[in-house]
């Protein structure tokens, strides 16, 4: 008799039923990797075809100032459309997650498809700056958030060891679609005109992020995600309130560098083509650095990783930008803060889920997206209204240093509470993950812990 050995050779189940693939799915770990690798790469595509264009933004706005495109506009209406996206992109984040539960994150992000596409070819026809509020800032913005909001979180439920590391690689999509559409717009605008570049992007946003979203595939059931799209107990985590302002102080440094640097170039003496190679170079050190950032996040520590870098990108302003008087140290400026300046998209979702839990994880990003409305929304226009106030570029660049640096100082006291979890947790011989526990930790204990760790 041939007898076989397994779980299949005697079900188990009520009645002889069988689970079905996806009820097996729900008692599964992450497979910290496999499908998740073709989720990863679906999403970096989807990424260089969103914030790849946003980033291209600084293109068109160094274009707008410099031709007065829509006469009678200022400088600081110009910054309100790229801040406008982000504000919409980021506001739109809970009707992405409350969508992604009801309908699926299919039929969400292809609304996000929709948006983006009609949000450029209809700035093709712009011939008020109220028009690109609308299009370039509003319909496209949304689209960006129902494309970003569900990758951003639909990455790390395929991971666990390599989260970080799969996390930057799906952000260095924006960092590669910046470096592409940051010379492309350029050669488009120079030699076929704005209209048709915004109908040449519109096109290729369309026909690329549909093939990848249809690879997309959500885990948020396999790994029983809290639907709550607003878990308002997080804010009684003083650990998560930390995290946000790491989020809102470095969001007004990092946006400054998206949008300024193309305009920078112009201001001192450089022509269109080399400010849209400056912006490209800084865009291919965010391709390079946010997946490196991600690959040594998993071994170091994400807290530490996070912390130092931030804590690099606030320097190198103060040092080098503030002295980049000519084309090879703007260069210099934009390769090596470009693979430190970013590190905040490949570390966020993972440090949430250190932070919250991997189940609050799509609340916790929710509640960050909104709390980082503001300094995203702003950030350029202060840039802007500080050069114009100043007529100089130094105000600004000091705003950027320091904005990094205070968010550096939010990880450091962050890395306090971590020490502080794991030394009650030692003190209890507790073996338990933890990113899965809900620590109560005592004001004394963390600040000795975290004046130890500072002074390691």
């Amino acid at each position: 008799m041939n007898k076989e050995s397994g779980p299949d050779t005697h079900d188990q189940s009520p009645k002889g039923l069988r689970l079905t693939d996806t009820e097996q799915d729900t008692s599964q770990e992450p497979p910290d990797g496999g499908y998740g690798w073709v989720c990863t790469v679906a999403a970096a595509t989807i990424n260089a075809h969103s914030w790849g264009f946003n980033s291209a933004y600084a293109v068109f706005l160094a274009y707008y100032l410099k031709h007065n495109t829509f006469p009678g506009s200022t400088p600081l209406k110009y910054a309100f459309v790229g801040s406008l996206s982000l504000t919409c992109l980021l506001l739109v984040s809970p009707i992405a997650t409350i969508a992604v539960q009801k309908v699926g994150i299919r039929p969400t992000m292809f609304c996000g498809v929709i948006l983006e596409t009609a949000g450029l070819l209809c700035a093709s026809a712009a011939t008020e700056i109220w028009h690109l509020f609308l299009t370039q800032g509003v319909l496209f913005g949304m689209g960006l958030g129902l494309l970003f909001i569900p990758t951003a979180a639909v990455v790390p439920q395929w991971f666990t060891t390599r989260r970080s590391l799969a996390s930057g690689i799906s952000l260095s999509g924006a960092g590669a679609g910046g470096l592409v559409y940051s010379l492309a717009a350029s050669a488009m605008i120079h030699n076929l005109g704005l209209a048709t570049a915004f109908r040449i992007l519109g096109i290729i946003a369309f026909v690329v992020n549909t093939g990848c979203i249809i690879l997309i595939k959500d885990r948020g059931k396999a790994i029983g995600s809290n639907p709550a799209a607003f878990n308002v107990s997080l804010f009684r985590k003083w650990e998560y309130i930390l995290l946000l302002g790491f989020s809102g102080f470095t969001m007004l440094g990092y946006f400054v560098l998206i949008f300024t640097l193309a305009n920078y170039a112009n201001e001192i003496g450089l022509n269109a083509s080399q400010a849209s190679v400056i912006s490209a170079i800084f865009n291919a050190g965010q391709a390079v650095g946010r997946p490196c950032i991600g690959y040594f996040s998993d071994g170091v520590g994400r807290i530490n990783m996070a912390g130092s870098m931030t804590f690099l990108a606030g320097i190198i302003p103060l040092v080098v930008w503030v002295n980049a008087h000519n084309y090879g140290v703007l260069i210099f400026f934009a390769v090596a803060e470009g693979l430190v300046a970013g590190n905040f998209w490949a570390t966020v979702a993972p440090l949430v889920a250190e932070v919250v839990g991997i189940k609050d994880m799509a609340s916790g990003l929710n509640l960050l997206w909104l709390s980082i409305v503001l300094p995203s929304t702003f950030s350029e226009p202060i840039a802007l209204e500080i050069f114009s106030g100043t007529g100089s570029y130094l105000g600004t660049q000091l705003f950027t240093g320091f904005m990094y640096i205070a968010a550096a100082l939010c990880m450091l006291a962050l890395r306090g509470w971590k020490v502080s979890s794991s030394s009650s947790e030692a003190s209890r011989g507790s073996t338990a993950p933890d990113a899965e526990k809900d620590e109560a930790i005592s004001v004394k204990d963390f600040c000795v812990n975290c004046f130890r760790w500072a002074n390691v």
